[in-house]
């Protein structure tokens, strides 16, 4: 598995700040049992996002922008409060990348990648967030990081079972 992000030598290169140490990154990989094309057009419905993302509980006036990608609200439910926010799909690449940007008070971006491999699809989810101020202070660094990666794993899971043959 990658535990890194997806493809460094796309990254911006910044030696002073290491994504391992930034509390709210996380990445992982999962492999799904289907091609990535099937895999990229189920991430291309915003219903599907709300059924695999814990804590994201509503997606709503979803409108198509030109490029093929999407911009949304939503509710996530953190912390026990509800956070109202708006998603804008930046990069719609079939069937290798969605790329988003979270607007409001939960910002940051997702970047999920598709890549083909013999029993079907590696899927890179890669997230940096910045989180509401409250959200910050009552909890603290160490329990942000560890929320963000078994969220991020959660999804990443709920879309492998999508596809293993046994729903």
């Amino acid at each position: 598995m990658n535990w890194g992000p997806p493809d460094e030598s796309e990254e911006p290169s910044d030696d002073a700040s290491d994504p391992a140490d930034d509390p709210f990154a996380a990445s992982d990989t999962i492999l799904v049992a289907a091609d990535p094309a099937t895999v990229f057009a189920f991430l291309d419905d915003p219903a599907n996002h709300a059924a695999i993302t814990p804590g994201l509980t509503d997606v709503r006036d979803v409108e198509p922008l030109e490029d093929g990608g999407k911009r949304l609200s939503y509710t996530y439910r953190m912390a026990g409060m509800g956070i109202d926010g708006e998603i804008v799909q930046t990069v719609h690449d079939p069937p290798e990348r969605h790329v988003f940007e979270l607007r409001g008070r939960l910002t940051g971006t997702i970047d999920l990648r598709l890549a083909p491999v013999e029993s079907g699809t590696e899927l890179t989810y890669a997230a940096t967030y910045g989180l509401p101020e409250n959200a910050l202070t009552r909890v603290g660094a160490p329990v942000i990081r560890r929320f963000n990666e078994r969220q991020l794993r959660a999804a990443l899971e709920n879309v492998a079972a999508r596809f293993d043959g046994s729903e």
